[in-house]
């Protein structure tokens, strides 16, 4: 099988729409969030409420680490519970207001309500920017070799 490459760490995480960050808070304690999100430029995006903890937290430490879950299955035997694939990584995040992302970011975000009066003010955008490498388990392989942990596992840069 041919080596893990960035580009197609990148593929699976565009295809996906859910990720896990996990973030401390400003007493040091850890924490964490399922978001959906959407990508552009090699960076994710995530809307959220302005006031809400996750953004004061990232707006006081905008380091974070996500993990992106991938769901694998057998074709006709979805019973069979196989673990799922994951990206890890480290990043940047960036607490925006609306106005400051791109338009089709806010767009796809919003599903189509970014124009709504009452969601826009209290709505803001956080920015994640990976950085370093991506840790992976499970991606570019097949279902066998998930269960040998030395072919499962890849180590790529993010750019």
């Amino acid at each position: 099988m041919p080596a893990l490459t960035t580009a197609q760490v990148w593929s699976e995480i565009e295809k996906q729409m859910f990720a896990v960050i996990s973030f401390v808070n400003p007493r040091g304690h850890p924490r964490s969030a399922g978001v959906v999100y959407v990508t552009q430029d090699r960076c994710l995006f995530v809307a959220t409420a302005a006031e809400s903890w996750k953004a004061r937290h990232l707006r006081a430490n905008p380091h974070i680490a996500v993990t992106v879950t991938i769901a694998r299955r057998i074709p006709f035997l979805p019973w069979i519970q196989i673990p799922a694939a994951t990206i890890c990584f480290h990043g940047a995040a960036t607490v925006l207001g609306p106005e400051e992302t791109d338009a089709n970011v806010v767009h796809r975000l919003l599903r189509g309500h970014e124009d709504d009066t009452e969601p826009r003010p209290s709505t803001c955008i956080i920015s994640i920017t990976p950085t370093g490498s991506f840790a992976t388990y499970g991606i570019g392989v097949g279902l066998r070799e998930m269960r040998d942990r030395v072919k499962a596992r890849g180590h790529v840069p993010v750019r």
